[in-house]
C-alpha cells in the first residue's frame, strides 16, 4: 500500500508511473488528497477543541474552592456541549480516515523505473537465456502422455478425488517431486536461507498484509466457517512473520525459505495451456523471502534472481529470464523477473518462478519496520521468488529427458531420487 506521504507529495509523479501499469490513478488520488485535507483540518479542530475542554474541565475546581458556584456551573455545561462537539468531529474524521483506507487498497504499488512499456506477456523484455536446447525425436511426447506411460501421475484419479487440477503423483513420480523439494530446500539453505515451515491457512490480516486481500480475494480458496484463506504461495505465511514487528538494522537482511503446498482458484480448466502439470490448483513450491533496507532492495533482488538462476542450470534446462512490463506485473510489484524454462515437446516456454520487489508496499500493510543506526523507525523493504514451483520443473524435465530407453534424471537429483532414469 503506498503511503499518504507519497500520494501527498508527488501526486503528478503518482499518476504518471501508474499509468505504465495501465492504472488511471487521478480521480482515486484526487479523492484521497481531499479526504487527507478533511482529516487534517478536523484532527486540528478536534485537537484544538480537546485542549479548550482540558481548561475549563481545571477550572471548574478552581472555581468551585473559591466559591463561585455559578462561574463554575457555566464551565461545566461548556465542557459538556463542546464535547458533544468533539462527537460530531470525530465521526467525521473516522469517515475521512475509513474513506483514505479503502482509496489506498485500490492503488497498486509504483513500478519501478526500469519496467518496460507494455500491455501483456508478449511485451515482457527476455534479459538473459541459458542451457541447451533439447533435440527430441518426432515421436516425443509430451509429459501427459509420459506421466500415464510411467504411472509416474494419474491426472483422472486426481478429477475423481478432488476435481481438475489436483493431480496424484504416484511411485517414482512421488519421489521425483519429494527430490526437487529437498533438493531446492537444501540449496536455499546453503545460500543463507533460514528454513520455516509455515501454516497453510492464514487469516485475512495474512492475506491484507501481501496483498492477496482484497485484490485477489476470489482466487483463493476460502474456509468460510473460521474465515481462514488456503494460501496460494508460502511467501504470505512467511512474510507475515514480519507483521507489526520493528526491526533492528543489525538484523538485516532477514532471508527465510518455505516449502508449502498452494492452492490457487483461478487455474482454468480448457486449452493446451492448462494441461497437465501447465496450470493447477494445487501445486508444491519452495519459496523464498527477503526483507532489508530500501537501500539494499535492488541488490539483494539481484542476488536472489542469480540464485534462482543456479537452480535452472543445475537442472540442465533451458531458460530464460524475462524483466515483466508495466502490463503484466503484479498489482503488489515493483518489479519482478519472471524464469522460464523450456518445454521440448510442448515447444513452447513454461514460467517456474518470479521474483519481485515490493519495495515498502507490503511492508505499510504489514507494518514491517526497522530501527536504524540513528534509532528512527523506517519501513522495510520485502521481497520474494520462487525456488522453484514444481509442475512446470517437473513437465520440462519429463519431455526434455525422454529417450527411447526411458527418461534420464539429472545428476544433480539423483542422490536426492535414489534412481538415475525412469
Amino acid at each position: 500500500m503506498l503511503t499518504l506521504k507519497v500520494i501527498n507529495e508527488n501526486p503528478e509523479e503518482v499518476i504518471r508511473r501508474l499509468s505504465k501499469k495501465h492504472f488511471d490513478a487521478k480521480e482515486t488520488v484526487s479523492q484521497i488528497i481531499d479526504a487527507d485535507n478533511v482529516r487534517r483540518s478536523t484532527q486540528t479542530s478536534l485537537d484544538t477543541l480537546q485542549g479548550e475542554i482540558n481548561v475549563l474541565s481545571r477550572s471548574v475546581g478552581s472555581l468551585m474552592k473559591e466559591g463561585k458556584k455559578e462561574e463554575a456551573e457555566t464551565a461545566r455545561r461548556k465542557v459538556v456541549a463542546l464535547k458533544e462537539s468533539t462527537k460530531q468531529l470525530e465521526e467525521t474524521l473516522k469517515a475521512a480516515t475509513t474513506k483514505i483506507e479503502e482509496l489506498l487498497v485500490t492503488i497498486p504499488n509504483l513500478p519501478h523505473e526500469s519496467v518496460p512499456e507494455g500491455k501483456g506477456a508478449d511485451d515482457n523484455l527476455v534479459e538473459k537465456t541459458g542451457g541447451v536446447m533439447p533435440v527430441l525425436s518426432d515421436d516425443a511426447l509430451p509429459h501427459w502422455e509420459l506421466a500415464k506411460k510411467y504411472d509416474l501421475i494419474d491426472f483422472e484419479l486426481g478429477v475423481k478425488i478432488t476435481g481438475a487440477g489436483f493431480p496424484v503423483y504416484k511411485g517414482k513420480g512421488a519421489r521425483l517431486q519429494r527430490a526437487l523439494i529437498n533438493f531446492f530446500l537444501d540449496s536455499a539453505r546453503d545460500a543463507g536461507f533460514l528454513e520455516v515451515q509455515p501454516p497453510y491457512l492464514v487469516n485475512s490480516d495474512s492475506g491484507f498484509g501481501t496483498g492477496q486481500l482484497p485484490d485477489k480475494e476470489g482466487q483463493m480458496y476460502h474456509a468460510t466457517l473460521d474465515d481462514l484463506y488456503l494460501i496460494p504461495t508460502a511467501e504470505v505465511p512467511v512474510t507475515n512473520m514480519y507483521r507489526d514487528v520493528i526491526i533492528e538494522e543489525k538484523e538485516l537482511p532477514l532471508k527465510n525459505t518455505a516449502y508449502s503446498a498452494c492452492f490457487r482458484r483461478e487455474a482454468g480448466s480448457y486449452g493446451k495451456d492448462v494441461r497437465g502439470l501447465n496450470r493447477l490448483h494445487q501445486f508444491d513450491k519452495v519459496e523464498i523471502v527477503c526483507i532489508d533496507k530500501p537501500e539494499r532492495s535492488y541488490e539483494r533482488l539481484e542476488e536472489m534472481v542469480r540464485y534462482v538462476e543456479t537452480l535452472v542450470e543445475k537442472l540442465e534446462l533451458p531458460w530464460r529470464i524475462l524483466r515483466l512490463c508495466g502490463g503484466d506485473i503484479s498489482f503488489t510489484s515493483a518489479l519482478t523477473f519472471d524464469f522460464e524454462v523450456y518445454s521440448a515437446a510442448q515447444q513452447r516456454w513454461l514460467e517456474v518462478s518470479s521474483v519481485s520487489n515490493f519495495e515498502s508496499f507490503q511492508a505499510n500493510r504489514l507494518k514491517c519496520r526497522y530501527r536504524d543506526a540513528d534509532r528512527k523507525i523506517q519501513l522495510c523493504h520485502t521481497l520474494n521468488g520462487s525456488a522453484l514451483a514444481l509442475p512446470r520443473i517437473v513437465a520440462a524435465l519429463l519431455e526434455n529427458n525422454q529417450t527411447p530407453s526411458g527418461i534420464r534424471i539429472p545428476e544433480v537429483l539423483v542422490p536426492y531420487c535414489g534412481f538415475t532414469s525412469i
